[in-house]
């Protein structure tokens, strides 16, 4: 029997290096097919973007629309281990400015394990997260188990005036932050420019029904603006 050529054994993947790489690939697999379950199934006012260098990293925003925490908006980033979604793999979140709530800490992570002692892959998502991570800033009591910023629980509950307005500031913060976007983030806030305004006003004065909106009356009114905007330049020329 002739012996196998140098190059071709080079070639050989141990079966080990490949079995793992086989469930790695199925992790991948498994973690793509989640998110597109979850942009169909997100919490109302959440939004979670992947990022571009990092299939297990994600940012995120979510907008409080009423309670305690109206009108704040609050970014985050999502990080999950390489062997999620298996057991106990904790995805981990963290608020990009500061968050005063019993069940985030000092550091902005918000404390999963409150909520779940194990992460089961049969019964934990994405999309489970997220849900908690809305609940958190609708709750109106705290219990023993919010450890993460034991400092704000007490105050919820010995003070709860001042811890209100502790709350209030953290929601000012957010959105001093909003246009303060982390490097490397694919969730981008921009800020409005004149244009978009002259667009909106005109939307808002013309389509007075929404189900009666077609694209040519949107083009319309684009051209509607341009045509303002241009005329203003005109202006500020002479």
């Amino acid at each position: 029997m002739s012996a196998t050529p140098k190059s071709a054994r080079k070639s050989i993947r141990s079966p080990v290096t490949s079995e793992a790489e086989r469930e790695q690939a199925l992790r991948d697999y498994k973690l793509t097919i989640e998110y597109k379950h979850l942009k169909q199934h997100s919490p109302s006012g959440v939004y979670l973007l992947p990022s571009q260098t990092s299939l297990r990293l994600f940012h995120g925003v979510i907008f409080v629309r009423r309670g305690l925490y109206s009108n704040a908006i609050f970014k985050f980033s999502m990080e999950l281990p390489e062997a999620y979604n298996d057991v106990n793999t904790f995805p981990r979140i963290t608020f990009s400015t500061r968050v005063y709530n019993p069940h985030v800490s000092e550091s902005g992570e918000l404390d999963i394990k409150a909520a779940y002692n194990t992460w089961d892959p049969h019964r934990h998502y994405l999309v489970t997260v997220l849900t908690y991570l809305k609940k958190i800033f609708y709750m109106k009591t705290f219990g023993d188990n919010a450890v993460a910023n034991i400092e704000a629980r007490d105050l919820s509950r010995s003070n709860p005036s001042e811890y209100r307005q502790q709350v209030k500031k953290c929601v000012k913060e957010s959105q001093r932050g909003l246009y303060m976007n982390e490097p490397g983030s694919s969730m981008i806030f921009k800020e409005e420019n004149e244009a978009h305004e002259i667009l909106r006003s005109l939307m808002k004065e013309k389509f007075k029904d929404p189900n009666m909106v077609s694209r040519s009356m949107v083009l319309d009114c684009v051209e509607q603006a341009e045509e303002k905007i241009h005329a203003k330049q005109l202006l500020h020329e002479f």
